[in-house]
């Protein structure tokens, strides 16, 4: 054991030396390993983050709620456009009904967009605000949290009072410092008072809605604003959320059965309505990541395979001018194991640093990425575990025919070259 120890000291130095003695020769050998564990370890990264942020999105937004919608999500919109076209939007009269009728279902409601809005205070205005009516229980569903105020009461949604909440960034912008609650803004002429400021929501790849920039009224306050009843009004949504112990198989079939029938669709006719549900994404998702993943690992295969040859290089040098110090040792009683150990072990080290350059690269880039976008990005453990046994693996390969050489050489001829 000790013995071993003092082999891998020795190779830590002769790889250090390595470094010092031949800085350019060594550096451009080790690019190629640099760039590749960058290019996979960057990619698996990218990849683990956009999932992270999806799964979160899907978990705010609710696994276990069904949207009633014109056309499914897993298909092109493009392909069967004029079809889903003459489809009915979902109305507010089937949210009644399924909110009196649907035994498995915790939670229905109902929302629809009333388009970009201006809101001013005092000599301050907003432009780009998303209005939206929604039913009381659209909060819930969607598991909106405050940072101040609160949503409208019962009274406010059925007597449609002039009452707003709004999004973080919207209050930041319009108020400043200053405290929005029961503050009054001006939306296309009409005063409105805020109760409620929404909680930072910030950058997510999946949003039903951007909750920083939003304006939620209720439903009888959108009456005001736009004709909720029109055909040419877009922007509909019916939500149903399962009970608890409820699967979402059990709450589709039982939508389905619900609209059908309030719908006077005959047994042989199609649904003129489509059941959507966040899975539908994830699958589609999945797939993109996996052709993500795999486009990484042939990209960042290359760059390694190259880099393997450079590292092999280097150590065919290293060997060649190490030949008389090889054969003293030999002559002086070190086994073939030990030569082989030490030139296989420098060889690991050299690609362990250019494995950790790789993964300061990514490091960086990632947090750059983060602070630029304000989409949060991280290199895990198990990515970091993942680029140093590549460069592990890699030092193996490349540097087992030089360390091989090494050990057979005969110490006579070696301490004669």
């Amino acid at each position: 054991m000790k013995v071993i120890f003092k082999i891998i000291l020795e190779s830590i130095n002769q790889a250090i030396g390595q470094l010092k003695a031949n800085k350019l020769r060594t550096f451009l050998s080790l690019l190629g390993i640099t760039i590749g564990i960058f290019c996979i370890i960057s990619v698996q990264s990218a990849v683990d983050s956009l999932e992270k942020n999806i799964k979160e999105s899907f978990e705010e937004l609710g696994n276990d709620v069904i949207y009633i919608d014109k056309m499914p999500w897993n298909e092109d919109p493009n392909q069967n456009y004029w079809k889903y076209l003459s489809r009915p939007d979902p109305s507010f009269d089937d949210f009644e009904v399924l909110q009196k009728k649907a035994q498995t279902a915790d939670l229905v409601a109902y929302s629809i967009f009333a388009g970009m809005k201006t809101l001013k205070h005092n000599a301050n205005y907003v432009k780009g605000g998303v209005m939206v009516g929604v039913t009381e229980s659209y909060p819930d569903v969607f598991n909106i949290n405050l940072e101040k105020g609160r949503f409208y009461n019962s009274l406010e949604y059925r007597k449609g009072t002039n009452v707003i909440v709004i999004g973080h960034s919207i209050a930041e912008e319009l108020f400043g410092n200053e405290d929005p609650i029961n503050k009054s803004v001006k939306i296309q002429g009409q005063k409105f008072q805020v109760i409620g400021v929404i909680k930072k929501e910030g950058k997510s790849l999946i949003s039903i809605i951007d909750f920083d920039n939003v304006i939620i009224a209720s439903f009888n306050t959108i009456k005001k604003i736009v004709n909720v009843n029109t055909k040419t009004t877009y922007g509909k949504s019916l939500m149903i959320k399962a009970k608890e112990g409820t699967s979402v198989n059990e709450l589709k079939d039982e939508i389905v059965g619900i609209l059908r029938a309030k719908r006077r669709l005959k047994p042989k006719e199609k649904n003129n309505f489509a059941t959507n549900e966040l899975s539908i994404l994830d699958d589609i998702f999945e797939a993109f990541f996996g052709t993500l993943s795999i486009g990484g690992y042939l990209v960042g295969g290359f760059a390694i395979f190259v880099g393997m040859f450079s590292v092999a290089n280097i150590m065919f040098v290293s060997v060649k001018e190490r030949t008389n110090i090889i054969g003293v040792k030999k002559a002086l009683g070190a086994k073939k194991f030990m030569i082989l150990l030490e030139f296989l072990i420098e060889t690991i080290i050299l690609c362990i640093i250019g494995g950790l350059i790789g993964l300061l690269i990514v490091w960086a880039c990632l947090t750059l990425v983060t602070i630029a976008f304000g989409f949060e990005m991280y290199l895990s453990a198990n990515n970091v575990i993942l680029g140093l046994g590549l460069s592990i693996l890699i030092g193996i390969l490349s540097g087992m025919i030089p360390a091989f050489m090494a050990s057979k050489m005969d110490p006579v001829e070696a301490i004669r070259a």
